[in-house]
């Protein structure tokens, strides 16, 4: 399994790391990704470790800290051997100040997810989303107080915008507070707009990319296309309304593409999906999901080989979309402001 350095750190991850919020199943929500129990998931997490993936990542709202449960019960007794990426900041129950990025919640968060996943420490603590209701002077000192304490290695932050990373690392940066080196961000073949100011950003501030859902929220597993509709277990028939959007005939378009690169190729379209995030600027891990075995043995698939540049053109002339502005506009001065990809 390949490793790169996780942004502009010293630390680095596995290319591929495994999503947890198919653990547990606690809500109506989760339910619809998976609900793999404690056996399920150690097994799991065997597979994984046996493959080189060495990072796993949670959240403390996945089935309400549940997901945070089944993964500390299934790495118990091989801390050592495994990166443990979780996250904070969302609302966790109806009391007042359990929600957001303010120092009094991110304490009883971050103490909360160590004690659910039964370690005393987390490799990667992620803002699940931008609380710009607290200054950014609490929240980064407080991130820093528990990087001081030897309960967090290292820092991130989860769909933020352009400006939110920046005045983040602004202030880390003014103060002297640990900067964040990732941000877990959606990307995929048929959602690129990371592309427009993340990945500029991630490139010039030296933050690395942790990919969630690489698949296009479950669209790019192959099961889609032209007049087949939605496969009976697809997740979309209870999240759709919180997915990304994208167009049918975009996503069919794509599909098309993917399915003649698989047939030069003999993989599965998520190998390709996957394959082809894996050779973009500032991507370090993509987060693969699986809600059995062998989804996660496909999923390993994805790595050991690259797609040719030929086969990559291919893919991101299929998936080009429409820029908003300013960044149709931005394209007409590549000279001084070149574009990543």
């Amino acid at each position: 399994m390949e490793y790169r350095q996780l942004g502009r750190s010293g630390f680095t991850v596995p290319v591929l790391s495994l999503g947890t919020a198919t653990f547990g199943g606690g809500t109506e929500f989760f339910k619809a990704w998976g609900s793999t129990d404690a056996a399920g998931a150690t097994r799991l997490v065997d597979l994984c470790l046996d493959a080189g993936i060495s990072m796993f990542d949670s959240a403390d709202v996945y089935s309400n800290g549940l997901s945070e449960e089944v993964l500390g019960a299934a790495i118990k007794g091989r801390r050592n051997k495994v990166i443990i990426s979780t996250k904070g900041t969302f609302r966790f129950s109806d009391r007042p100040n359990d929600v957001g990025s303010s120092r009094a919640h991110l304490t009883q968060a971050i103490n909360g997810s160590l004690k659910r996943l039964g370690t005393d420490y987390i490799d990667l603590y992620q803002l699940h989303g931008f609380d710009a209701m607290t200054p950014q002077e609490e929240v980064l000192g407080c991130l820093d107080d528990f990087v001081r304490a030897g309960k967090i290695r290292y820092t991130g932050c989860s769909n933020f915008s352009g400006w939110h990373l920046m005045k983040s690392l602004a202030t880390s940066e003014k103060l002297g507070l640990t900067r964040h080196v990732a941000h877990q961000a959606y990307y995929s073949l048929v959602g690129r707009s990371y592309e427009w100011e993340l990945m500029p950003l991630g490139l010039d501030q030296g933050v690395g990319a942790v990919v969630w859902s690489p698949l296009g929220w479950g669209r790019l597993t192959g099961k889609i296309r032209r007049g087949t509709g939605l496969p009976k277990e697809s997740r979309l028939h209870v999240t759709f309304d919180k997915a990304p959007p994208v167009p049918e005939e975009y996503l069919y378009r794509v599909m098309d593409a993917i399915d003649a690169v698989a047939k030069e190729t003999g993989k599965s379209v998520p190998q390709i999906a996957i394959n082809w995030l894996l050779q973009r600027p500032t991507v370090a891990t993509v987060i693969i999901g699986a809600r059995n075995e062998e989804q996660l043995k496909q999923n390993l698939g994805s790595v050991g080989w690259n797609l040719t540049p030929e086969q990559m053109k291919k893919l991101d002339a299929a998936s080009e979309q429409t820029k908003t502005y300013p960044y149709w506009h931005q394209t007409g001065f590549t000279e001084r402001n070149p574009l990543p990809v």
